[in-house]
């Protein structure tokens, strides 16, 4: 033991265990980020068929011609865009609203059938996603006829259940003695969830509004099931429009790639620190 304390101790050792450290956590960095710098330099390049495309790690040519491709390749192509920024933002704002309205509920009230309620949504989060396509497709489609809207595209996200359980689980470690304080002023319910439950819950409402905005932003297999216009295609299935039976347009689809990229970059560098915050929330005792 003496000996292993001796050796750990030594600066020479520490050095050599930093770097080796320093050198794994570097290449894993680097094999992360490669992807999106390839992205980028194969957006930068000429707009011309996979055929005749020169892949390098390094671009011969910085060109923005790809982007004016994309833009030009079709008149909906700004309409892509706008057609996820709206399903995004009105998805992430009915999760913000409903599902803090529901982790309230389940933190705060009592009332018959609570944990059995709350059980069964926990339950729900076992199945897994691609098996509710199917049932949840007949029922707006066949049922609702409301294919090719923005009504198919944003009604099955309007809450979720993960954004319940993480609502439910941070609002359960806020004190009752200040909801009864509140209670004795006079308050209504309403009220202290919107003048003490709301102020509090700030950071979980943050992190809950990032994840959503960024998975909503980013699907594709629903859009690609209730969509079936260029017009209310969202950009993540818009960019399936450069592919064809016989070629690919690689540089227009990254240079499409790299501009819906751009919000997930924005929203990490401004907000990353409720990201940081996100990793625990859920793991508060309730």
């Amino acid at each position: 033991m003496a000996l292993y304390s001796n050796h750990a101790g030594n600066p020479k050792v520490k050095t050599i265990r930093n770097s080796i450290i320093f050198i794994a956590l570097l290449l894993f960095a680097l094999a992360t980020i490669f992807p999106i710098y390839f992205m980028v330099i194969s957006a930068l390049g000429d707009p011309v068929e996979a055929g005749a495309v020169s892949y390098s790690i390094f671009p011969s040519k910085v060109s923005f011609a790809s982007f004016k491709f994309f833009f030009d390749y079709s008149e909906y192509s700004y309409r892509w865009l706008l057609n996820s920024l709206i399903v995004a933002a009105t998805v992430t704002v009915s999760n913000v609203i409903f599902a803090s309205m529901a982790g309230y509920a389940f933190a705060k009230l009592r009332f018959k059938g609570r944990g059995v309620l709350f059980g069964i949504l926990l339950m729900s989060m076992m199945i897994p996603y691609q098996v509710t396509q199917v049932p949840l497709y007949i029922l707006v489609v066949n049922v609702f006829n409301l294919q090719d809207t923005y009504t198919a595209l944003i009604m099955p996200g309007l809450v979720t259940v993960y954004n319940i359980f993480l609502a439910k689980q941070f609002m359960s470690s806020i004190p009752n003695e200040i909801m009864e304080s509140a209670k004795i002023e006079g308050c209504s319910q309403f009220q202290i969830y919107t003048r003490i439950i709301l102020p509090l819950s700030k950071t979980v409402l943050a992190v809950m509004a990032i994840l959503t905005f960024m998975d909503s932003w980013n699907t594709f297999f629903w859009p690609l099931l209730v969509t079936n216009t260029m017009k209310m295609q969202t950009i993540q299935l818009g960019l399936k429009n450069f592919r064809f039976a016989n070629t690919t347009f690689i540089a227009p689809m990254m240079a499409g790639a790299t501009i819906s990229a751009l919000p997930m970059f924005i929203l990490f560098f401004s907000l990353q620190r409720y990201f940081l915050e996100g990793v625990t929330v859920g793991a508060v005792k309730g």
